[in-house]
């Protein structure tokens, strides 16, 4: 059963439920009263009715609380790159083998997916320069090692999802160096050529040069990224039926899905025709097509694009296209809070975009948190080295709706900042600077070594590692289902305070708060009942005893979190 079989079957389960109780059951009493559950199709409407003291002796008023809920599933994914992460044959090089080392370490931390980085033929270190798409690199191993990772993966209950790159190929990938040597080529239409003195777009949509002279000098072709990995022309209809063979054959051998690379630069070229609605459409068309094409083989397939853009732009996307796009805004906004120490509207921010969302998916989607990924800042160097900082962003990522993503070493505190190689270092085992059997060697660090250096091997026996911290709030989001998979709401403080961000998490039976301290400072939250929800009166989870609730007055220490129901 996949991510969006999950969902869907949480979605049914959840109005079924909804539909016995509100026949069977309305009038069952809680703790907090009496209890009547309204449903409406898939979206609920949950009501409540809590009892309120008016300090006037015998007498309490009822307030009727009342919120629609939208589920979503809340596995948690696990970003690898192979080459960095778990070297099994002693060559310095991470690869298949090593990850299938590595699946009891994540499934101990929690893990519920993981995301292959790159592992078909290229020509690079990073792999998004593909020369061959029916096999897998050398280096990483064999069809055979990909399919015994798969197993043992599926036997531990971890999804597997692979990097696909379908915007570009390599510039020496055989249909590129065939298209580009003859004119008669079936190839030729496959890219985009133009003569060398024709006058074409030239702004780039990825920020770099678009056109590429060719070593004759005659003629140039289309490549967004860069001059080695030129874009496919997918105006072309064998290109995309290719690309549906590709996604069809590793589908066949067990994979659940794919990570789509550059999902908006399919038709979405240059800055000046990205946002155009014909553009749009045509992207959106082609991801309907390809996943089409895909649910031949697996009715259940996990499509996850890069649509690295604001929640416009990602919408249309989820048409019965993609299941999920990574959250880009939301991990700026969880990273800055951090950083800043400083409540940036992450609710407000979420339930805006879901709305969006919601319609375009016949509420559908998944959404995709993250902190950051293989192409920015890592978490540790964003927030200058303070754990305490990196915790509160991991505590806010890990208390969202949707499927976290985790990029491998982010749990052990791993520091790197651009070029891409330094963000990329090899994941560290072992406390000895000099390593051990497994670990990779593929680079020389340049961030975490010295007084920088983190492990896995030291944060495993320290119950204050952040190491400890991701596994204590994953198994959190494992025993609260409003923490895996409710919906969020804002939730207003009786006085706002910036150094607070709080928000309510809901199921169809069961609402929670949240509220994380971003600041270095002891904060006070005053918690008069909510109209919407009623009263929070119980701290069910927090990450420093010394929190407090008297009253209607929650004190919450220093770069702490309260969960309470």
């Amino acid at each position: 059963m996949n991510i969006k079989y999950l969902l869907q079957g949480q979605r049914a389960i959840a109005v079924l439920l909804f539909l016995v109780v509100a026949v069977i059951f309305s009038g069952c009493v809680n703790k907090e009263g009496n209890s009547t559950i309204n449903v409406e199709q898939v979206s609920p409407t949950v009501e409540v009715d809590q009892p309120k003291d008016t300090n006037e002796g015998n007498e309490v008023s009822t307030t009727v609380t009342s919120y629609e809920v939208d589920e979503q599933d809340g596995t948690i994914f696990y970003e690898i790159f192979v080459r960095a992460f778990y070297d099994s044959d002693g060559d310095g090089i991470g690869d298949l083998n090593g990850v299938t080392a590595k699946l009891d370490y994540l499934q101990e931390l929690g893990v519920g997916g993981i995301w292959l980085m790159p592992i078909l033929q290229n020509n690079s270190y990073h792999g998004y320069d593909t020369t061959d798409y029916y096999h897998i690199l050398p280096q990483y191993g064999t069809e055979e090692d990909l399919k015994n990772l798969i197993k043992e993966a599926h036997a531990r209950n971890i999804k597997v999802v692979m990097d696909l790159v379908v915007n570009h190929s390599s510039s020496n990938h055989p249909w590129f160096q065939e298209a580009l040597h003859y004119k008669d080529s079936k190839y030729r239409n496959w890219y985009q050529f133009a003569n060398v003195d024709e006058k074409v777009r030239s702004d780039s949509a990825a920020g770099s040069i678009a056109w590429h002279t060719t070593a004759d000098g005659t003629e140039k072709y289309l490549g967004i990224f860069v001059d080695n990995m030129p874009d496919f022309n997918f105006d072309e209809p064998e290109v995309r039926v290719e690309f549906i063979k590709i996604g069809q054959y590793w589908l066949g051998i067990g994979l659940d899905g794919y990570r789509l690379d550059a999902a908006k630069h399919i038709f979405g070229d240059y800055k000046s025709t990205l946002y155009e609605q014909e553009t749009i459409d045509k992207n959106v068309k082609w991801w309907q097509e390809f996943r089409a094409g895909m649910v031949e083989v697996n009715p259940d397939v996990y499509l996850i694009g890069e649509v690295w853009d604001s929640s416009t732009l990602v919408a249309p996307f989820f048409n019965n296209a993609l299941d999920s796009a990574f959250n880009f805004d939301i991990a700026d906004r969880i990273v800055g809070a951090a950083k800043d120490e400083r409540d940036s509207d992450l609710a407000y921010s979420l339930v805006k975009a879901y709305k969006m969302f919601n319609k375009t998916s016949n509420g559908q989607f998944l959404d995709a948190p993250f902190l950051t990924n293989h192409d920015q800042t890592r978490v540790m160097s964003a927030v200058h080295g303070k754990v305490e900082r990196a915790k509160v962003a991991a505590s806010i990522l890990l208390t969202l709706p949707g499927t976290p993503y985790l990029y491998y070493g982010e749990e052990i505190g791993m520091q790197g900042m651009k070029p891409d190689e330094d963000i990329r270092e090899p994941m560290i085992w072992y406390e000895d600077d000099a390593g051990g059997v497994g670990q990779s060697t593929w680079k020389a660090a340049k961030y975490n070594i010295g007084d920088e250096h983190v492990s896995v091997e030291e944060q495993l026996v320290d119950n204050s590692s952040i190491l400890n911290h991701y596994k204590q709030l994953i198994s959190w989001r494992k025993e609260v289902s409003a923490l895996q998979t409710g919906d969020i709401f804002e939730f207003t403080l009786t006085t706002r305070n910036f150094s607070l961000t709080q928000y309510v998490r809901a199921t169809a039976g069961e609402r929670v708060l949240i509220i994380h301290n971003l600041s270095d400072a002891m904060q006070l939250a005053e918690l008069d009942q909510s109209t919407q929800f009623g009263n929070f009166t119980e701290i069910v989870k927090t990450t420093n005893n010394d929190a407090l609730l008297q009253d209607a007055t929650l004190t919450i220490p220093a770069y702490s979190t309260v969960i309470m129901k």
